[in-house]
């Protein structure tokens, strides 16, 4: 297993915990680091544009600096669904490289 995939199950599981109730601070971390990791994926696969376009959004989209104030409910629906998306690449890495 690449680091790529490790990674990525890593991120989707921070994301399925922030459905529990955490400490603030742990929503804060996981905004950064999923921003970071975001940005790292977009570069990741640049040669596929749809997939860097989703990438840089969900960046901007977590990033901490202007927060961008959904709800806790509304966050969940999306903590879950780029979580099921990131396990749906780790899954599926070699058919989304083919399209590259």
């Amino acid at each position: 297993m690449t680091l790529s995939k490790v990674i990525k199950i890593i991120l989707a599981a921070l994301l399925f915990l922030c459905l529990l109730k955490m400490p603030y601070g742990y929503y804060q971390l996981v905004r950064f680091i999923s921003m970071t990791l975001f940005v790292i994926f977009a570069y990741e696969y640049r040669k596929n544009i749809p997939l860097m376009i989703v990438f840089i959004s969900l960046a901007v989209l977590f990033q901490p600096i202007f927060k961008i104030h959904l709800g806790r409910e509304i966050w969940n629906i999306v903590d879950v669904i780029v979580g099921i998306l990131l396990l749906l690449l780790v899954v599926g890495e070699k058919w989304v490289r083919k399209l590259q």
